[in-house]
């Protein structure tokens, strides 16, 4: 009986240990990512800002809804700027914007106007907007994963539906 309970216990440990050990990678990798949200930002300015440049230009804006504290946030915008075909793309057809939630910094305004039930979504979801303001779609990210990053086709069909 003796012998169980020390083989429990040490189970116990290791296991402990494992998870610990996970975490502490799972933030080393986040850290090495870019961090494009920005929490002091006035993210309706800056939108109001881009929707004239979209409007002006022809392009479809984009808002990535999320924050640095979120890993698939954060490969997901390290995926779009690695990847050729879908940076080429966002360059010459889109306006790109992170909308911050974080506990700095929840954008509540912005999100009730665009989005209100986005975050039932889960994070990182994107609000994508006509030159005009209209909201064309409010969509998971999801459905674009892969094991641990995002899936080319996916991702391009995605912004493809929206290319002006």
């Amino acid at each position: 009986m003796k012998k169980l309970i020390t083989g429990v216990f040490i189970l116990f440990f290791a296991c402990a240990w494992s998870v610990a050990e996970a975490q502490t990678t799972a933030v080393a990798k986040s850290e090495e990512l870019a961090k494009p949200y920005h929490p002091e930002a006035n993210a309706q300015a800056d939108i109001d800002s881009l929707l004239q440049i979209a409007k002006k230009d022809g392009k479809t804006l984009i808002i990535q809804a999320g924050g640095n504290w979120c890993i698939w946030c954060l490969r997901f915008n390290n995926y779009i700027h690695s990847d050729a075909k879908i940076s080429a793309l966002l360059e010459s057809d889109f306006l790109y914007y992170h909308l911050n939630y974080s506990k700095e910094n929840k954008n509540e305004a912005v999100f009730k106007r665009y989005a209100p039930d986005g975050a039932a979504l889960g994070y990182p979801f994107f609000i994508v907007l006509n030159g005009q303001g209209e909201v064309l779609a409010v969509r998971d990210s999801g459905s674009l994963e892969a094991g641990e990053s995002y899936d080319q086709s996916r991702v391009l069909a995605f912004f493809n539906i929206y290319k002006r």
